[in-house]
């Protein structure tokens, strides 16, 4: 099932599923008991919006060797984990703009999962269980920052530094799908979920025994080689196979 949030107008958001090129509503809740509603809707008049409200975004930072390579870094031997602000998300389409603080600011492509239940001591095993789905990240970061302060917060944090979506897919299995990034139609990022050293049931095992995971939380797995600079006038287009494709553009904040 592919999951959006929408709204109509200027109508409360909504839940909502595809079904070819209609939407219908889904009734309850998400990540509980619900129903889906006869799709009805027409997916071009709706506005698709950031498809979770997570209460934390966690993301894994090198865990593709060529990237972590590319930046002068070793791999690390455990995940290396680090937060975006919810107040960083911004929906499908809109705007990241470039903060006067920082001079280089560059796009992360990634894979995202969604969590779907309460958990902690998540097995390897158990973690499918405690995945919705997935769904289409950029973790927008001020390298010059990133490198200067030493922790990231800051490079990280900026408001419409975490897009995501437009889609959460509960069938996607992210065993071996092309992950790609274009800057103003120029080819950046290319590299396949197989690639990562930690895999999502090895992330979600190691956070969780760190830190409970709530429903609607986002991991962020990671980025491949190939990060560059976003200036202002630039469209990031960031694809996965299978998934769909996440377009933002970047204007000077």
């Amino acid at each position: 099932m592919q999951i959006i949030r929408y709204q109509i107008d200027n109508d409360p958001p909504c839940i909502g599923w595809i079904h070819e090129d209609k939407v219908g509503a889904i009734e309850g809740d998400l990540y509980g008991e619900y129903r889906r509603l006869k799709a009805t809707i027409q997916l071009n008049t709706v506005k698709l919006l950031a498809p979770a409200q997570p209460s934390k975004i966690i993301c894994v930072g090198r865990n593709y060797v060529e990237h972590a390579k590319e930046l002068g870094n070793e791999v690390p031997k455990v995940p290396l984990i680090f937060f975006k602000p919810p107040s960083s998300i911004i929906n499908p389409g809109e705007t990241i703009l470039l903060p006067p603080q920082s001079q280089q600011v560059e796009h992360e492509a990634e894979l995202v999962a969604v969590i779907s239940k309460r958990g902690r001591n998540i097995t390897t095993e158990d973690a499918r269980k405690h995945i919705l789905g997935y769904t289409i990240g950029n973790d927008v970061t001020a390298r010059d920052l990133q490198k200067t302060d030493g922790q990231w917060t800051r490079a990280k944090g900026f408001d419409t530094f975490c897009p995501f979506g437009p889609i959460i897919d509960t069938d996607f299995e992210p065993v071996d799908s092309l992950v790609t990034c274009r800057v103003s139609g120029q080819p950046r990022q290319m590299a396949s979920t197989r690639d990562m050293v930690f895999n999502v049931p090895t992330l979600v095992a190691y956070i969780s025994s760190i830190m409970t995971l709530e429903p609607g939380d986002l991991i962020f797995t990671g980025t491949p080689a190939g990060v560059g600079p976003l200036v202002d006038g630039d469209e990031v287009v960031v694809e996965i196979e299978g998934l769909g494709v996440l377009t933002n553009p970047v204007r000077k904040g």
